[in-house]
């Protein structure tokens, strides 16, 4: 598994992504040589377009009235270089289903953990089999789910004011987090609205965690054979509980979304990411979700069915994805782009080494661009490639770009009566002169087997010709892309590698944050800022 964090290290100042520049199951959390990324840049090179002066907020004048019982508190104003705002804290429950609106000069605050609604159990509760439920302040047994969502309408800015703060969206509870691409809802730390935060700052709340009733394994409640596995939060002190037998369950929608700086250290050697799903259906719609500097994974999902288009990771401390205990994933459209030097692997796949649990972790993930492009000390330490695919689980990998040209590109560890499983199709990597890893029971030569490159339009001697760092350029247009819906339903049939075509393809525009790990261009604002209209 990947080691537990440091809450205090020594960070490491890493070179610009504009030159080019991974958590096990068991956490929520966690803790070579070869060529160089070659960049095309466009001569002669463009002239900067300066970054206007962003304009100055003034505080709300109050807080919006919302159904909760508990309502809003008014908790005063607070202020950053880009103005002042009206702070307005939500309750730690939230029992009735309310809206946020977006309110110039205003801004929501979590005060520790807020959960959306209370768990309602493994199935949802009838007054035939009432449920006493796990969330700390709701002490009446359910008869009924309490079917709370909680509605964050577009350029919403929300903010952890303690290092504990996360939102808990319970079992029988829904989120409706729908932004747009020029007015993204934000999730950020207390730090970032003060002005405080640099390109290296991270771990300052903990993060946005989706609780639902699909199928899990690794229990801490209840036992696979019997259909009746459950796991806990890990690192919460409170139980906030997972599990179940829906891989369909609808935790609701989370679009145009940035989740900035989380990590916090829950409990021993436990931290949150940016957004964690725990066994989550395929009815919740995920997608145009950016994950900035997580001081762990940049998202990870545990258990259940996810289906998830556009997911940006910049600056993940830890595993760029990560997926475990039984999950059953697709995702399509994927930049993973650590801090350089900084960060784990790209991917890590596995589940907590339970090899005889089912079902068995899998993962397709098609259309991507993943760069690692300075060897990393975590990377060294841990998972020792750019990708670890380990455990109970399967891989599929497909119209992929991995460039890793000073580390070996994958690992992959045996064990139990049917090892990890990897394919690939038309992925190309840039490795160290090693490549491929093998341990346990798998040896590297098998390990380069299951890749095959010089098949399925596979290459593990790539050259690339990325613009803007992840842009594909001439050398990525030539190679033949695999049409996903072979796969799943879930995927656009797409001719092409990597996550961004060309330069008229921009999926990412405006809606994702610019930082020294990289420029989204101008129509978008600095992470170390906030969006002021």
């Amino acid at each position: 598994m990947a080691s537990f964090k440091r809450l205090t290290q020594v960070m490491l100042s890493g070179a610009s992504f504009a030159a080019l520049a991974a958590c096990g199951a068991s956490d929520i959390a966690s803790p070579g040589t070869g060529g160089n990324v070659t960049i095309n840049n466009v001569t002669p090179a463009p002239t900067p377009t300066p970054t206007p002066t962003p304009t100055t907020v003034a505080a709300a004048s109050g807080c919006p009235t919302i159904l909760d019982p508990q309502g809003l508190t008014d908790s005063g104003t607070i202020s950053g270089p880009t103005g002042s705002y009206r702070v307005c804290t939500l309750p730690s429950v939230i029992r009735t289903s309310i809206t946020l609106p977006k309110i110039t000069g205003l801004v929501y605050a979590m005060n520790g953990r807020v959960n959306v609604g209370c768990d309602g159990g493994f199935t949802a509760p009838t007054a035939a089999a009432p449920v006493t439920s796990t969330t700390v302040g709701c002490t009446t047994p359910l008869t009924a789910d309490t079917n709370v969502t909680l509605t964050i309408n577009p350029g919403v800015i929300l903010f952890g004011n303690t290092g504990q703060s996360w939102l808990a969206v319970n079992r029988g509870n829904k989120i409706s987090a729908i932004g747009t691409a020029a007015a993204p809802i934000v999730f950020t730390s207390r730090d970032n609205i003060l002005g405080l935060n640099d390109d290296t700052s991270q771990g300052q709340w903990g993060g946005v965690v989706l609780l639902g009733r699909g199928v899990t394994t690794d229990c801490n409640v209840g036992s696979v054979a019997s259909n009746t596995c459950e796991r806990d939060t890990e690192g919460a002190a409170d139980l906030a509980r997972f599990g179940g037998t829906n891989n369909a369950y609808d935790a609701g929608r989370m679009s145009y979304v940035q989740i900035r700086y989380s990590g916090f250290v829950l409990g021993a050697n436990r931290e949150l990411q940016a957004l964690t799903t725990e066994a989550i259906g395929t009815g919740t719609t995920l997608d145009h979700i950016q994950s900035h500097n997580s001081s762990d994974d940049g998202a990870e999902f545990f258990g259940g069915g996810v289906n998830l288009k556009y997911y940006i990771a910049t600056g993940a401390d830890d595993d760029s994805l990560d997926v475990d205990t039984g999950a059953q994933m697709n995702v399509q459209y994927a930049l993973l782009l650590p801090r350089s030097g900084r960060g784990d692997a790209l991917f890590e796949i596995d589940s907590n080494g339970l090899e005889t649990d089912t079902p068995r972790t899998r993962l397709n993930v098609v259309n991507w661009t993943a760069i690692q492009p300075v060897a990393s000390a975590d990377n060294e330490a841990n998972d020792l490639a750019a990708g670890l695919f380990r455990g109970n689980s399967d891989t599929t990998l497909a119209n992929g770009i991995l460039l890793s040209p000073n580390n070996e590109c994958i690992r992959m560890n045996g064990s139990g009566a049917t090892p990890a499983t990897l394919a690939a199709r038309s992925v190309v990597l840039q490795c160290n002169a090693t490549k491929y890893l093998g341990s346990g029971t798998l040896t590297a030569a098998q390990v380069a087997a299951a890749f095959a490159t010089g098949t399925n339009f596979n290459s593990d001697a790539f050259t690339p010709s990325l613009t803007s760092v992840f842009i594909n350029g001439a050398n990525e247009t030539a190679v033949t892309g695999f049409n996903a819906t072979a796969l799943s339903t879930f995927f656009d049939a797409t001719t092409w590698i990597g996550a961004v075509r060309n330069s008229t393809d921009t999926w990412y525009a405006g809606w994702a944050c610019n930082s020294a790990t990289v420029n989204f261009g101008t129509g978008s604002t600095s992470c170390t800022s906030l969006p002021t209209t």
